[in-house]
């Protein structure tokens, strides 16, 4: 399993959101690519970026930190908020994003996530988040009566190379991660399952690997934030 150590985007600073709140922000660092850094010093293989402003407006907002990023680091990193058409999709990537993640458009839009999975094999995945396992759309503002594992199976012949699964009430709140849920997804679909929304201990690690489910890896946040984990002991604890 890969860990993948959350940026998460607001005006310019790497925030971390309470349940989704974009009023509930808690500032870490005002310097996002010296953050990108030092996970990767630190040993991370991948990062998870989020541009949360461009969830919210439908286009990038974050871009300048998203790029700083990228020149600063080497390691892969994936990006999900506010990309939702297939011109967005490529400028990313032709600036050097591994992946990008599409959330809402792939409730809204679905044939331009397939468009997308063909034309850049490996290099899209699916955000998948959910409120009591209802996707959640636009930023996590707006509810739908589909189910995530619905949803998922949609895409299995498509090509996406990973879902990020999120249980929104658990994001941020250092409650421990959703991991029936997220086993019984990666257990229902034969997509990559990357887990996220409450990842906060060594603990909740071990139990997202104890499953047995085929999961890709997880995503944490506020915890390596606040040294609830320790980065170099968690990806001793994903690779053993």
């Amino acid at each position: 399993m890969i860990l993948y150590p959350a940026i998460d985007l607001k005006d310019g600073n790497c925030v971390r959101l309470y349940k989704g709140e974009m009023d509930q922000a808690t500032v870490f660092n005002d310097n996002p690519a010296a953050q990108a850094l030092a996970f990767q010093q630190a040993g991370c293989e991948w990062l998870h970026l989020v541009d949360l402003n461009g969830a919210f407006a439908g286009s990038p907002v974050n871009a300048a930190a998203v790029e700083a990023i990228l020149a600063q680091t080497a390691v892969p990193a994936q990006l999900g908020g506010g990309i939702r058409d297939m011109a967005t999709i490529e400028m990313w990537l032709t600036k050097g994003l591994a992946r990008v993640i599409l959330g809402t458009v792939a409730v809204e839009d679905p044939d331009l996530v397939r468009q997308a999975a063909k034309a850049f094999p490996g290099k899209v995945a699916i955000g998948l988040d959910a409120r009591n396992g209802m996707v959640a759309t636009r930023g996590w503002a707006e509810e739908t009566d589909i189910n995530v594992t619905d949803l998922a199976r949609k895409f299995e012949d498509a090509g996406v190379a990973a879902l990020i699964y999120t249980d929104i009430n658990r994001d941020g709140a250092m409650q421990g991660p959703n991991v029936e849920a997220t086993a019984a997804l990666a257990n229902a679909v034969s997509i990559p399952v990357i887990a996220s929304g409450g990842v906060s201990s060594l603990d909740d690690l071990r139990a997202l690997k104890a499953t047995g489910a085929p999961l890709d890896g997880a995503i944490s946040g506020r915890a390596l934030y606040d040294g609830a984990i320790d980065l170099k002991e968690a990806l001793s604890v994903l690779k053993a």
